[in-house]
């Protein structure tokens, strides 16, 4: 009922703009016979604004997917390069957290690891709202920074790389079975600020599944066995992912949409220094506004991917140094 509702929506949206667009265009051709100047701009305004609605409504029709209504899991890994990487890391997990809180999105750390001297080595957010899976799904790969480093003191320039992965969290009432001798669990102690618990005490958690080798940590809670939970939840989600991905590897064979992170799949390029320019490999949108993208301004990027993993078309892109 609740796919039934959803596609009457979506339907009974397109239907009401094709009869506005069609009494508007009938407005207009009548204001034109008339020389009624006022209601032929009228007629304009109404049809700027049908074409917004459409363009809202086409966005709306790249969230369909069987997973993109629900919540995500987005984990941040720092590549190869020590400081430099983990700093970049940093700056990643930061310009994800606006760019949600600018969509009203609401988010939690489930787990961070911070970095010997700076920036983090990885992290795990959920991130909670309506479609924050449909919107999120396309920043899986690696992301490269390359600007004039603050940890030299030559200042000279350098390229980082560091990774994201996101999957969605599942509903309860999906079965996802697990057996236990596949899960090897360690306990180890929590990192980062927490007080004095939960720093003293193994209460974070980490799960890993065997047969895949997906691994999970939580170290969010001060109890143990909260982080458990909150652990097997992740796992049971990352499975989730993995079927979901294999269902459309088969339907779209052709279309290269695999989100395993691998160092050598770069999907965008951040570049400070000597110029400034944030590119998307695989769409060829690009910006100068590398300030407003890592203060979370990704929009622009994720619905061209999103339009581009729907029609699995991918742009042939030059990267840029």
């Amino acid at each position: 009922m609740r796919e039934r509702n959803r596609l009457d929506a979506a339907i009974g949206a397109v239907r009401a703009l094709e009869t506005e667009l069609a009494d508007t265009l009938e407005l207009a051709e009548i204001a034109e016979a008339d020389g009624e100047t006022e209601l032929l701009d009228e007629a304009a305004q109404s049809l700027a604004q049908i074409a917004a609605r459409a363009e809202e409504a086409e966005l709306q029709a790249l969230l369909s997917g069987e997973a993109d209504g629900n919540d995500a899991y987005l984990e941040i890994h720092a590549g190869a390069g020590g400081t430099e990487s983990q700093d970049w890391a940093e700056m990643l997990l930061r310009m994800y957290l606006r760019w949600a809180a600018a969509r009203g999105f609401a988010t939690e750390v489930v787990e961070e690891s911070p970095g010997e001297e700076a920036g983090i080595k990885s992290a795990t957010v959920l991130v909670k709202g309506e479609n924050a899976y449909g919107w999120m799904k396309t920043e899986s790969g690696v992301h490269r920074l390359v600007r004039i480093s603050p940890f030299d003191s030559n200042a000279r320039r350098h390229t980082s790389f560091s990774s994201a992965w996101v999957y969605p969290k599942i509903d309860d009432s999906i079965d996802i079975e697990i057996l236990d001798k596949d899960v090897r669990t360690d306990t180890y102690r929590a990192s980062g600020a927490g007080g004095q618990h939960i720093n003293k005490t193994d209460s974070a958690v980490r799960l890993t599944h065997i047969p895949t080798g997906i691994v999970v940590a939580c170290q969010a809670d001060r109890s143990q066995h909260k982080n458990r939970a909150a652990a097997w939840d992740m796992l049971r989600a990352r499975l989730y992912e993995a079927e979901l991905q294999k269902r459309e590897d088969a339907a779209q064979a052709e279309a290269d949409s695999k989100t395993e992170i691998g160092w050598g799949r770069q999907i965008r390029s951040y570049v400070l220094q000597p110029y400034q320019m944030v590119k998307d490999l695989r769409t060829g949108v690009e910006t100068s506004d590398t300030q407003g993208v890592l203060n979370g301004d990704l929009d622009q990027f994720m619905a061209a991917a999103l339009a581009a993993r729907v029609s699995g078309e991918t742009a042939e892109v030059e990267d840029i140094d």
